[in-house]
């Protein structure tokens, strides 16, 4: 597990162009230690990984969950859990993601009370939304849209926008967007 857990520290580094100095200076730990965690020879605290996957930008059950086959395949049971917010939960796609432009997923919205306050923000890149089940109110720059099964939207994410699902049943979307937020150094 150390050597697998080292050689998704070294990737993760090296596609994000940063040296052991970098990640050295953001996480508090000696590039001496780093390195040897990268060859598997030593393993690794909890908390010293939780601070590692922060530096990196990925979540800590990247590191500890089963790596997928690099096929370009993906099957229904191989459907990752990406995260779990107060009104989402997505799922990844994709294969070897953290690699890709792109960013599919599937997003299940949770119903909310309709007089709840939606925030509208902007952000680098594009969006392309797919519904696939129920009915999803999509704002884009203070409009407001219903969208059904087999509706889809395609907009720049610098626009203000938001999604939620005003109904008492779950909203599941397909979702393309870029840049891929796992590429990203946070």
């Amino acid at each position: 597990m150390n050597k697998d857990i080292g050689k998704k520290i070294k990737e993760l580094r090296n596609n994000r162009k940063m040296t052991l100095k970098d990640l050295s200076k953001l996480t508090n730990l000696s590039t001496g230690f780093l390195s040897q965690l990268e060859r598997g020879l030593t393993s690794v605290a909890t908390d010293s990984l939780a601070t590692i996957a922060g530096a990196l930008g990925v979540d800590l059950s990247y590191f500890i969950r089963p790596q997928r086959n690099r096929s370009y395949i993906v099957r229904n049971y191989e459907k990752e859990v990406f995260r779990v917010e107060n009104r989402f939960i997505q799922y990844h796609l994709g294969s070897a993601i953290q690699d890709k432009a792109m960013m599919p997923r599937i997003i299940e919205l949770l119903p909310i009370n309709s007089d709840e306050n939606i925030t509208q923000y902007p952000h680098e890149g594009e969006e392309f939304v797919y519904v696939l089940e129920g009915t999803l109110t999509l704002f884009i720059n203070n409009q407001q849209y219903e969208l059904f099964p087999g509706d889809s939207a395609h907009y720049s994410s610098q626009l203000t926008h938001n999604w939620a699902n005003y109904t008492n049943k779950l909203t599941r979307l397909l979702v393309v967007s870029t840049p891929n937020l796992l590429n990203e150094n946070k």
